[in-house]
């Protein structure tokens, strides 16, 4: 199977260059790779104003670079990221991706930028040359999602919770600034994001063929566009940022809500929750202890500051920092959750 990759330059920093993939849904050889290029090239080129389109080439499979991808259970495999903030040492690859393949393939969370998203393809092209029939986002955070336009290309059909559309449109423009600025405008090159094709407000299954996905939306949790994964052969629940491990959690929905989904264990239990940050395969009580932990703390000591009078801006200084434990980048993160905190529950 041979791949079309491009190299591109950013319009307004022409030294900024990096090879983009330009996938197809059916399986190319090296001839139909070539012959189709031009037109290729220019569709794709339409849709990214901001980039000069110089060389090209047709590379094999085995010669695009490639995520690591860990098989957890038959036919489930996931892609551990750093368990970091953003940054430029990471370029972005700090989400837990996941894969399941029956006789077409589905991803869940694409990753957080073109370039991640194309190396997740590559992996699973190493793999597999079933078609990549659906890619379903967890959430909105441009960690989890970024990636998702590659497998559009590719065919797939992009399923999201149905408030996930305008959480996007709200912080797009926000983020089209402040992601390339930690971790760097190469890292995010070609990036676009997309918004899904389907949405949905209900449970539905999706069946590949010999594999079958449940996919729940949740009230308003760590977002208030939560989608859980659950595929049913190996009891295998991808939880995306529902459960953090490692990464200092971000509280960007409602923490009472959050609680109040910690509290009622998955039915049925799973075998393995993959978590959206961490280790990508965890027992529920375990994998979920320190993070009800850590809110049961901020909500209580937020309650008490709010109880005692203090203004948000000197309970931030102090709400859940005794919960520093292991988290990664807590100081900031946990300043930004105690401030939601309290806003939140001041009017409980």
């Amino acid at each position: 199977m041979y791949h079309l990759v491009v190299t591109a330059c950013l319009v307004t920093a022409p030294t900024v260059c990096a090879d983009r993939l330009l996938p197809t849904p059916e399986p190319l050889a090296e001839t139909d790779c070539t012959n189709g290029a031009s037109a290729r090239i220019a569709a794709w080129a339409d849709l990214h104003p901001d980039l000069v389109i110089g060389s090209w080439t047709c590379r094999p499979t085995g010669n695009l670079p490639a995520l690591d991808l860990a098989e957890i259970a038959p036919g489930v495999l996931a892609h551990a990221g750093q368990a970091q903030p953003l940054s430029a040492a990471n370029g972005g690859d700090i989400a837990n991706l996941g894969v399941v393949i029956g006789d077409t393939v589905a991803v869940i969370d694409p990753g957080g930028s073109r370039a991640i998203g194309e190396r997740l393809y590559a992996a699973i092209r190493q793999i597999t040359d079933q078609p990549i029939s659906h890619v379903i986002l967890t959430h909105m955070h441009p960690d989890h999602i970024f990636g998702a336009e590659v497998f559009s290309e590719a065919g797939a059909t992009i399923i999201a919770h149905h408030n996930l559309p305008s959480a996007l449109d709200r912080r797009a423009g926000t983020w089209a600034e402040s992601i390339p600025r930690q971790t760097g405008a190469l890292a995010m090159l070609g990036t676009r994001a997309i918004p899904p094709d389907i949405t949905l407000a209900a449970r539905q299954e999706i069946t590949l063929g010999g594999a079958t996905l449940r996919l729940d939306p949740v009230a308003t949790a760590h977002t208030d566009n939560d989608l859980t994964v659950l595929h049913l052969e190996s009891g295998t629940l991808f939880t995306g940022d529902l459960v953090f491990a490692g990464l200092t959690p971000s509280l960007d929905g409602s923490l009472t809500g959050w609680l109040a989904w910690l509290s009622q264990p998955p039915d049925p239990p799973p075998q393995r929750i993959v978590p959206g940050h961490g280790p990508v395969s965890l027992p529920w009580d375990q994998g979920t202890a320190p993070l009800r932990a850590y809110l049961a703390a901020l909500a209580d000591q937020t309650r008490a500051a709010i109880i005692a009078g203090e203004a948000m801006s000197e309970a931030a200084t102090h709400v859940g920092t005794d919960q520093r434990g292991d988290w990664q980048g807590f100081d900031e993160i946990n300043a930004r959750n105690a401030i939601a905190a309290f806003k939140e529950l001041e009017w409980e």
